[in-house]
């Protein structure tokens, strides 16, 4: 319940209203654990919320990728896809395995030691190094799934 209040807080001072439109996408996002693309929204919430159009769903995931509520992902299939941030989804810290040929998306989570360290000292020196604060990131392999290799 905390994170609702966060984005809504989070629109309400950006200037936006906080409307059906907008409280329905996000919560679509924050109940779907998959990469959905604006079309997975409508097709989610058509049957309850036939006013919702598609238009709508473009325009207000615009918005809330603006705001950083939600990130927008191009995995190379020709379909853009949302999930909301960390900061305001139930989703933690992740990167992305993408089979090229199936077009299977696999959040990886459970980083060893080592892994994170190398990722810490990379964004270090890539801060120094061109004096830019790193903020996050996104990491995405691209190969083969396990049954595509069979």
């Amino acid at each position: 319940m905390e994170r609702h209040h966060q984005w809504r807080n989070r629109l309400q001072d950006q200037g936006y209203r906080l409307t059906i439109s907008r409280e329905v996408i996000i919560d679509t996002l924050g109940k779907n654990t998959g990469h959905l693309s604006a079309e997975d929204i409508y097709m989610t919430i058509h049957g309850e919320h036939p006013s919702i159009g598609l238009t709508t769903i473009y325009r207000t995931l615009e918005i809330l990728t603006r705001m950083g509520i939600t990130i927008k992902f191009d995995f190379g299939d020709g379909r853009t896809r949302y999930e909301l941030s960390e900061e305001y989804g139930n989703k933690k810290h992740h990167h992305h395995l993408i089979c090229t040929e199936c077009a299977k998306i696999i959040d990886y989570t459970d980083f060893v030691d080592e892994e994170l360290e190398l990722l810490h000292k990379t964004e270090n020196e890539l801060s120094l190094k061109y004096k830019f604060k790193i903020t996050k990131h996104l990491i995405r392999f691209y190969g083969l799934c396990d049954n595509c290799q069979k």
